[in-house]
């Protein structure tokens, strides 16, 4: 595994990040795809066995338990100081005041409990989940100092925003001394770049690190048009994201992977890994060969060609995933 920097910081992380929201307890979430423990802990240990060093979760994936799922697999199979872990903080688990969003006093307790839960006093990446416009972005970005000065994370990212929100958040923290934003968690693959528009340049004249999610579009981009799974049929967000893709791509990604002998995860995901703004697209493994296919896109350098065919049939959309 060859490992690259983090955007501008000094961190070295694999350049394939292993997203855990798949991992959980069932009955403690939403998600029908969810595996428990045991199935959870096989992926974890075939992506640190594969050199994979960067685990990204959140506090609301299956009510807390994919932190802890992963928390005690990492304890397990790895030295703390050599893994970077990265979770999230935003979404609420109930209805109630407080509860949620990105106010001081749900980060400072939601940074707590995902540290108990992972079993460890501190986070490498703590980020933002999504754009809270009930809380003052100053208190959200003070908070989010405070959590890194009190020494609970190294590092503070943000998640799906518009460009305008992002660089608000960073002269925020600018004018005031306080810790900036280093990741962009945001929403691209080739079926969604609208991140092309604004934030992807943003981050790159920035030095910001950028980690997609969802970047072969919840598996759309690794299977033929009328082909279904247990995720495409249940995963509610997922059916807003993909109504105007172009199946044009899809097609595209298909004849290229033929051409090439290779999986359609490992053309979409070394396409989205060829902008010179992302670090790492975080990938979901359900199945073994998820991470496999993962592996061989970092040995795929796509031909003029070939990102022409890819790209060439997309049309502009409206935003999604915010």
């Amino acid at each position: 595994m060859k490992y690259v920097k983090l955007g501008r910081t000094g961190l070295d992380v694999s350049p394939i990040c292993l997203g855990c929201m798949s991992f959980g307890e069932p009955d403690r979430g939403t998600h029908a795809w969810t595996m428990g423990e045991a199935n959870s802990r096989v992926f974890i240990r075939q992506a640190v066995d594969a050199g994979v060093n960067f685990f990204d979760t959140a506090n609301a994936y299956s009510d807390g338990t994919s932190e802890e799922i992963v928390g005690r697999a990492l304890a397990d199979f790895t030295r703390r100081d050599e893994v970077v872990l990265a979770t999230k903080v935003f979404i609420a688990d109930r209805k109630a005041p407080n509860i949620g969003g990105l106010s001081r006093k749900a980060i400072m307790f939601e940074i707590d409990q995902s540290l108990r839960r992972l079993g460890t006093d501190y986070v490498d990446l703590y980020q933002t989940h999504r754009w809270d416009p009930r809380t003052p972005i100053e208190e959200t970005m003070e908070a989010l100092h405070d959590v890194v000065k009190a020494g609970k994370a190294r590092y503070i990212g943000a998640s799906s925003m518009y460009a305008w929100q992002f660089a608000k958040a960073q002269h925020v923290a600018e004018q005031h001394g306080w810790t900036k934003f280093v990741t962009m968690q945001n929403h691209y693959n080739l079926v969604y770049r609208e991140e092309e528009r604004e934030m992807l340049p943003l981050c790159n004249d920035q030095g910001v690190g950028v980690i997609p999610w969802s970047p072969l579009a919840r598996g759309l981009l690794t299977r033929d048009a009328a082909q279904s799974t247990t995720r495409s049929e249940t995963d509610e967000f997922g059916k807003t994201l993909y109504g105007a893709a172009n199946m044009e791509i899809v097609q595209a990604v298909a004849d290229i992977a033929a051409e090439r002998g290779v999986s359609r995860a490992a053309v979409g995901l070394a396409w989205v890994a060829k902008h010179p703004t992302v670090t790492a697209p975080i990938i979901g493994a359900t199945k073994p060969h998820h991470i496999a296919d993962a592996l061989t896109s970092l040995d795929i350098t796509l031909t003029a060609d070939e990102i022409a065919r890819l790209e060439s049939p997309y049309t502009p959309q409206s935003v999604q995933g915010h």
